[in-house]
């Protein structure tokens, strides 16, 4: 049975769907009391430099189409043996995982949240919704990838649709007015420069620009589908984003955000109910909008991840029954499994989820620096190979590898010695999986030939 893959329409919703999650209805906030009005060109910035990531991630899918990108680029390319290609391929996935734990079971929480706002019986669920809500959306990502596609794209719809609403109700509201933005520079903590400092928080948002690379293999005409996708989600995300911003502050200064710090975490909703309670049902959607954010993202969450550690489990690493595709399906579903529970099991414990968010840091910039050295080798290893191929020479690899690993430094830097040895702790027992894993496997369930990735 040919395995079902993703179009164009479906893989950008996967985008869209994977990066309009909390950021949006959380750090919008943040990024207003930082820089005021100009928080809009924050984010215009940070999605273009996203974008451009997202263009290497892309060359690096349609050279090596296999699902799982985040260990078979590396593997493929940095890697001189099959023993080094593994290692390599292990530590960025490894490295990855832990943005998809902590993220997923971040998201997870912050739905509970989210209801609670609109309906306050929720409120003393949160562990219980958020296990219910991986488990939703793992169930979702068992089925046939068309499905899941199907359900992803209705659901990105929906989201749009609802943001879009809220921009329609408060530009006709009769509440919104443009002198909220003047002066564009200075309202902010952060005065004329809080708009620079506002960008690294934007780019968070942007993050799952990703994901179609990472599940190539379920894509179909990779050449055009994934470069396509990838530049038409950015267009969506960035004028949604866009739009959602200046719907706010037309409605809410930024003073008032610096003035209720708490409100800048849900600015959205706090803009509805200061400015729009004459349309009731505004407030409402807005808390659903943000539901429907959070599950797409969970959803993307665990189908990247669930391919992550196929492509382990492939080459000889962990267990072979994760690397099996279902029958019928060809979906990952014992990977996918595995990863349901993981992150069901993190999202169980809320204080926990935000330690791990906290600790994210080291291991988000280590992936993409490793992307983007593979960008830079794969093109000197395999030159006669044609391709889709990111504009911009090797500057552009450098530039991204410069200016989003750099984008973690603060957090480095502030993380001080428990974010080292919390990173050191996580890798030290990845480590151990590893050389555990490899050992069992060449022993007594060695990778066949016609099963190699490289």
């Amino acid at each position: 049975m040919e395995k079902k893959k993703l179009g164009l329409l479906d893989s950008t919703a996967v985008l869209v769907g994977g990066m309009i999650g909390s950021a949006i209805f959380a750090l919008s906030g943040v990024t207003i009391v930082q820089a005021g009005p100009a928080a809009i060109l924050s984010w215009i910035i940070a999605g273009l430099i996203l974008f451009g990531y997202g263009l290497l991630n892309a060359e690096l899918a349609t050279k090596y189409p296999q699902s799982g990108g985040v260990f078979v680029f590396p593997a493929k390319v940095l890697g001189k043996t099959e023993k080094s290609s593994r290692l390599w391929g292990w530590i960025s996935s490894w490295a990855y995982l832990f943005g998809c734990w902590g993220g997923a079971a971040f998201s997870a929480i912050f739905v509970s949240v989210y209801l609670g706002v609109a309906f306050p019986v929720f409120n003393n669920y949160q562990a219980l919704i958020a296990v219910i809500t991986i488990v939703v959306c793992g169930i979702l990502n068992v089925f046939d990838i068309s499905v899941t596609g199907k359900a992803n794209t209705l659901l990105t719809a929906l989201l749009a649709f609802a943001i879009l609403m809220f921009v329609g109700v408060s530009f006709g509201s009769g509440e919104w007015s443009g002198e909220m933005f003047s002066p564009v520079f200075s309202q902010g903590a952060g005065k004329s420069t809080g708009w620079i400092s506002a960008i690294p928080i934007a780019m968070v948002a942007y993050g799952s620009i990703v994901a179609v690379a990472f599940m190539v293999g379920e894509i179909k005409d990779q050449d055009k589908n994934v470069p396509r996708s990838t530049f038409l989600a950015m267009i969506i995300v960035i004028a949604l984003y866009v739009l959602a911003i200046v719907a706010v502050l037309g409605l809410v200064s930024t003073q008032y955000f610096l003035d209720n710090p708490d409100m800048a975490y849900i600015p959205m909703y706090a803009a509805a109910f200061a400015k729009l309670m004459a349309t009731p049902w505004v407030v409402p959607l807005v808390s659903i909008a943000a539901v429907l954010a959070l599950i797409t993202t969970i959803l993307v969450l665990i189908t990247l991840s669930a391919r992550t550690i196929q492509a382990t489990a492939i080459s000889g690493i962990l267990p072979r029954g994760l690397g099996k595709n279902h029958a019928k399906t060809g979906v990952p579903v014992n990977a996918t499994i595995l990863v349901t529970i993981l992150f069901g099991a993190l999202a169980a414990f809320p204080s926990a989820v935000n330690e791990i968010i906290n600790l994210g840091a080291l291991c988000n910039a280590l992936v993409v620096a490793i992307i983007c050295v593979t960008v830079v080798a794969s093109r000197k290893k395999d030159t006669e190979l044609k391709h889709f191929k990111a504009p911009g020479g090797n500057l552009l690899p450098i530039a991204m590898l410069v200016i989003i690993v750099g984008s973690y430094v603060p957090d480095v830097v502030s993380g001080g010695w428990q974010l080292w040895a919390a990173t050191a702790a996580y890798f030290a027992v990845g480590m151990i999986i590893y050389f555990v894993g490899t050992k069992y496997r060449e022993k007594n369930d060695p990778v066949l030939e016609s099963e190699k990735l490289f």
